[in-house]
């Protein structure tokens, strides 16, 4: 009998949700490489709109930490929310899940911090069945150390750890998709290696 290919790692877009976490202005100052976070949401946020995928932004608290940075183009999110709760998965988010995406498989996870909101967002998806790709490229934390061990915890856990090409290429499948082009355009400036490494 074949395996659930998304449980593997596939990915199908009608299946699909972007999920973009708290990349608030007020942090740029302590999250190391918040610009690389920001590129990669940026490019996941455009190539949604090729794979007609939502995408849902979180913020928190933003009453005292401010909304995400203008640098990241919102225009064609789907629902931007406000949490206190570190975990994305917020019971208003569920409800809108329900309705926008009720064959919901797989998330694709970007943003900050990776060893709090990420991890926590991780852990309460994972345990709904929900097969979870964290972009590497598209998280961090004000500590290295801090990020490197969470994506090993992502890892062990049973998460998809790759990056933002890696999984546009996933949803792609075949050159012959409509949207190979812009989606490969998307993907001609790779991200710093140094950033992307888990060492």
């Amino acid at each position: 009998m074949a395996r659930n290919i998304l449980k593997l790692g596939a990915l199908e877009a009608q299946k699909t949700a972007f999920f973009l976490c708290d990349v608030q202005e007020t942090f740029r100052p302590h999250i190391k490489y918040f610009s690389e976070v920001v590129k990669t949401a940026n490019k996941m946020l455009e190539a949604a709109k090729h794979f007609d995928i939502p995408v849902y932004v979180s913020e928190q608290y933003p009453k005292g930490l401010g909304h995400t940075t203008q640098d990241i183009k919102l225009d064609n999110a789907t629902f931007v929310y406000e949490k206190t709760k570190f975990s994305m998965f917020t019971p208003e988010l569920q409800e809108r899940l329900k309705k926008d995406v009720p064959n919901l498989s797989s998330v694709v996870l970007f943003g900050i911090e990776a060893h709090v909101c990420i991890e926590q967002t991780v852990i309460d998806l994972l345990n709904e069945d929900i097969t979870v790709h964290v972009l590497a490229d598209g998280v961090s934390s004000r500590s290295m150390m801090d990020r490197s061990l969470a994506l090993e915890r992502f890892h062990k856990v049973g998460c998809f750890v790759g990056t933002a090409e890696n999984v546009l290429f996933k949803l792609l499948r075949d050159k012959s998709n409509p949207a190979f082009r812009a989606i490969s355009k998307l993907n001609q400036t790779p991200t710093a290696d140094e950033f992307v490494s888990t060492e």
